[in-house]
């Protein structure tokens, strides 16, 4: 316990760290104090100009690794597969399609559009699920079932991309994984829908325990092993969706952020959940951060580092883990 207690301090004192350093580096240098002073009036531009545009995108950073990484978690623990991540099996790029389609046509509706991606998202699952199920879930099978899904919502939404008028491309930006230009309304839409899913996810932790369990044991103890898996899954689904919708598509942080956690705290739910937020939070913020600062004034947009991360950290996986072949 003393080690945990140590572990979540240090992890929450480097979050804190980063979000302080994310907020006074840029284009335009502040100072804490300099924030801090003028936050809450109008005589600073520089600090309404942070306030405005670097903030914004700091807090979804935040917001989306925390989703984004839980998501994974429980993916993980319904699946019983070590590489089920949302963008990965198809749900990111389902969410992304629907989000694409619902802003393209009906602007007027953008208050609701995680609920339309959390629609895009289960239906891509669903799809995954489906295709995957064979006298029992097949790890490698549900991995490749999920790649191809992930192709068809992507190939779809690339061609309404190059289809689209020139009137419509505000919704094609959903696809793209950049943070720049957030808005406040943006925060207030995915604090809302993001908060919600992982106060879900903590609330069912036992249920994702349980299921480390073969189906056989978990029915002879009475579990109703598919109503959990039904209900875990929706609530990953939302994560993944929102983030998706707000954020825009980022691979691996379902993938990368699990495994260190639980090298880390174990395999405990109620220590991974929280514990994994808190590192997908600090992965997508430091990759934002250090796609702003590397290549200044160039951006370099946070999936593509997380990608560069995140490809050989899959393959790593590939060969390492015997349970992906279904052994």
């Amino acid at each position: 316990m003393k080690k945990l207690t140590i572990r979540f301090a240090i992890a929450i004192a480097l979050l804190i760290i980063l979000t302080i350093y994310a907020v006074v580096t840029g284009s335009i240098p502040i100072t804490v104090t300099e924030f801090l002073a003028d936050f809450f009036n109008d005589t600073n531009e520089n600090v309404q100009i942070v306030k405005d545009l670097r903030l914004p995108r700091i807090i979804i950073s935040l917001l989306a690794g925390a989703s984004l990484a839980v998501s994974g978690v429980l993916f993980q623990a319904v699946m019983r597969n070590p590489l089920a991540e949302p963008g990965i099996i198809g749900v990111s790029s389902g969410a992304a399609f629907i989000s694409i389609i619902i802003i393209s046509f009906f602007p007027m509706m953008f208050f609701y559009v995680p609920i339309f991606a959390f629609i895009g998202g289960f239906i891509a699952f669903a799809l995954v699920y489906f295709f995957s199920w064979k006298s029992g879930l097949n790890p490698l099978r549900m991995i490749l079932i999920g790649v191809a899904i992930n192709a068809l919502f992507t190939g779809l939404s690339e061609i309404f991309k190059i289809s689209s008028p020139s009137s419509m491309m505000s919704g094609v930006s959903v696809s793209m994984s950049t943070l720049s230009m957030k808005t406040w309304g943006e925060v207030k839409i995915m604090a809302i829908y993001s908060v919600l899913g992982l106060v879900l996810a903590m609330l069912v932790y036992a249920w994702s325990n349980h299921l480390r369990l073969e189906d056989k044991t978990l029915k002879n103890l009475g579990f109703k092993t598919n109503q959990a898996r039904f209900v875990i899954s929706v609530i990953a689904v939302l994560l993944a969706s929102v983030a998706t919708a707000i954020a825009g598509m980022f691979l691996f942080v379902g993938l990368l952020v699990p495994h260190i956690a639980r090298t880390l705290v174990g395999t405990d739910h109620k220590v991974l959940i929280p514990f994994s937020a808190i590192l997908g939070a600090f992965l997508i913020l430091l990759a934002d951060t250090l796609g702003r600062l590397i290549l200044a004034p160039i951006e370099i947009p946070a999936s593509i580092l997380l990608s560069v991360i995140g490809g050989p950290f899959l393959i790593f996986l590939l060969r390492k883990s015997e349970r992906i072949y279904g052994s």
